[in-house]
């Protein structure tokens, strides 16, 4: 027998042990398309774009049985774009998800980078699902799903109840690691959601020390020049409620937000989205109208209306087209980089799941 049959044969027999232990499955999602942006800063750009639908990622999740019903669980999620094939989400090797934890009848705990409560709820309740060009955390709050800690929080360990009725919470904490006391630099959230019959509900609370103004994106230094926060770091506290009730020909959304910035120069943001997913023939069509009002300013609001089609080619892959307009006052900045101006935007695409 040539060496390199033998070396297989080991690797197969080691292979089949490893799998009577433990079920891992590889994952991930290929998400590509056009993008025109017409905002004041980005005149008429015509650009290729990754995640215009679903976030492209690659990922490894599985569960180990330790037996009475206990089981651990794992996930390790990179994000990429086909685009240009460069790691995103800050060039993180697992910059979307990484974790580990235990599972069983006493719900279930996990430790790592994961997803807080607050973005899981937004999530849930916009048509676009944080994605598309119309997509609800464009104008949500501080940013929200934009920048960390708010959508991913590191160092964080997280439990959720076994459901009841349909109901579950899932509550959190992410250390901040710092000398200066165990609340600096934290994050805390709790969610409360019914995911049962004809519709779903989220109810989320948030409050996170420490966040680089740094790492904002432009969305969110819109709102920095606009209230003029003077320091590097904020306290944001944000709730939020919404629900999704399914008519069968129909899905209707509904959500509304609160949040606070405290720090020099702090504001209280008020949100609220509507929404449509309605089943067609030849596929899907969404439609969403979001409000931003940052309370303290005159003309700070900023209004945005989205409305977007899927076709399914397959179980796996859809050809997708998206559109988005945002319409700022005087004061605020959101998506058009600059206060008082208005930003449009179109998205068209294909995503592969796998």
């Amino acid at each position: 027998m040539k060496p390199s049959t033998i070396a297989c044969a080991v690797l197969t027999l080691a292979c089949g042990g490893a799998h009577a232990q433990t079920n891992v499955t590889v994952y991930g999602v290929v998400d590509v398309g056009i993008k025109y942006d017409n905002s004041s800063a980005k005149s008429g750009t015509w650009s290729e774009s990754s995640g215009n639908r679903l976030g492209s990622r690659l990922g490894f999740r599985g569960t180990e049985q330790l037996g009475d019903g206990l089981r651990v669980a794992f996930t390790l999620e990179s994000g990429f774009n086909p685009d240009d094939g460069n790691l995103n989400n800050g060039g993180r090797l697992w910059g979307r998800q990484a974790w580990v934890g235990l599972e069983g009848g006493f719900g279930a705990a996990y430790l790592g980078r994961q997803y807080s409560s607050t973005y899981l709820a937004l999530k849930a309740i916009d048509p676009f699902k944080n994605q598309e060009a119309g997509n609800a955390q464009r104008t949500y709050g501080y940013g929200i799903g934009q920048v960390d800690p708010i959508s991913r929080a590191d160092n964080t360990v997280t439990y959720e109840t076994p459901a009841l009725n349909g109901w579950h919470v899932r509550g959190g904490y992410k250390f901040g690691e710092s000398a200066n006391g165990f609340r600096t630099n934290s994050s805390r959230f709790v969610g409360l959601v019914h995911d049962a019959g004809h519709w779903v509900m989220h109810v989320s609370w948030q409050d996170s020390d420490g966040v680089p103004l740094g790492a904002a994106t432009t969305q969110l230094g819109g709102i920095v020049a606009a209230t003029g926060l003077g320091a590097s770091t904020v306290r944001v506290r944000n709730a939020l409620a919404g629900v999704v009730y399914d008519l069968g020909f129909m899905k209707l959304h509904a959500g509304y937000g609160d949040t606070k910035l405290a720090a020099a120069g702090a504001t209280d943001i008020r949100n609220t989205l509507l929404g449509v997913t309605v089943p067609v023939p030849t596929g899907t069509v969404i439609a969403s109208w979001n409000r931003s009002d940052l309370r303290d300013l005159a003309h700070g609001v900023a209004q945005q209306a989205g409305i977007g089609y899927s076709y399914p080619l397959s179980k796996r892959t859809t050809l997708y087209s998206s559109a988005s307009w945002t319409r700022n006052e005087s004061q605020v900045a959101l998506n058009a980089y600059a206060k008082g101006a208005s930003q449009h935007e179109a998205r068209l695409g294909i995503v592969h799941t796998f």
